[in-house]
Order: C-alpha cells, then sequence, then structure tokens
C-alpha cells in the first residue's frame, strides 16, 4: 500500500498560479500511476493529470492543458501539480491517488487539499 499525503491548496485569485504537493511513501512500484482528481462541491470526482511513476506518459484533461504541469520528484517520492492561469471553475478539492499500472483502478488516495479561485 502506497500512503499519500497532499499539500499546497489555498486561495488565489484569477489568473494566480498554485503548485500542489503529493507526497509519497510505503512501498511504491515502478509500475504505479500516479493521477490527480478534482471534486467540486456537487460534482463528481474527475481526473486532471496523471504520470508514471518513472515520469512517463503525462496526460492531461481537456480542461487543464496547457494551463497544468504534472513533475515528480525522485529524490524526494514528490508529484507535483502545477496550477497557472487559474479560473474559478477550477475550485475544488484536489486528491492524489495511486493505481498499479494504466488501466488498473486507483486504490490509493490521500486526503485532498482545497483550491479555491476567486474572481
Amino acid at each position: 500500500q502506497v500512503q499519500l499525503v497532499e499539500s499546497g491548496g489555498g486561495l488565489v485569485q484569477v489568473g494566480g498560479s498554485l503548485r500542489l504537493s503529493c507526497a509519497a511513501s510505503g512501498l511504491i512500484p515502478s509500475t504505479d500511476v500516479i493521477g490527480w482528481f478534482r471534486q467540486a462541491p456537487g460534482k463528481e470526482r474527475v481526473l486532471v493529470s496523471e504520470i508514471t511513476w518513472i515520469g512517463r506518459g503525462p496526460y492531461y484533461s481537456d480542461s487543464v492543458k496547457g494551463r497544468f504541469a504534472i513533475s515528480r520528484n525522485m529524490a524526494n517520492d514528490t508529484v507535483y501539480l502545477q496550477m497557472n492561469m487559474l479560473k474559478p471553475e477550477d475550485t475544488a478539492k484536489y486528491y492524489c491517488a495511486a493505481r498499479r499500472g494504466s488501466g488498473a483502478s486507483f486504490v490509493d488516495w490521500g486526503q485532498g487539499t482545497q483550491v479555491t479561485v476567486s474572481s
């Protein structure tokens, strides 16, 4: 099992930036995929970005493509989500999660961090 802890959320104005961190611990298989999800009030949780644990194949949803960037720091086992040009519709609770390879279900989840974009 992988333990995940998110941080970096907060209140930011439209057009601003935030960087979320997802610190991973435990036995992390090299085939793992780490994803960032978000869930707005009254809406489903959706995947916005993911990357393999070895740093390949980043995916972005259309809603964040060109504004968000996912990366991984092997030195401290942390996955980052750099969020730029933030919009009010980016307001949500953001979660990181891990799955055992592409095509598997996400099974390990963090507790989430709140991002609020004010206009």
